[in-house]
């Protein structure tokens, strides 16, 4: 979904999260990473609420881990 990089909180460039928030700038984790999505409301509630609820259905199930290795 996200996480929190350099006291950013940066989320996943897919739909839903684009159309929450159609100005926010895109931006690197770290380097050598996929660009992700500035959350700049980050002390709005409701907007985090409504923000990672509207993301959930989009986003892909984790990959399992092989613990046989």
């Amino acid at each position: 979904m996200g996480g929190i990089y350099d006291d950013r909180l940066l989320v996943k460039v897919v739909k839903s999260a684009v159309n929450h928030m159609p100005t926010a700038s895109h931006e690197l984790p770290y380097e050598g990473a996929k660009e992700m999505l500035l959350v700049d409301e980050v002390d709005n509630k409701e907007f985090l609420i409504d923000l990672f609820n509207a993301m959930y259905e989009e986003l892909p199930a984790p990959k399992l881990k092989n613990k046989n290795k």
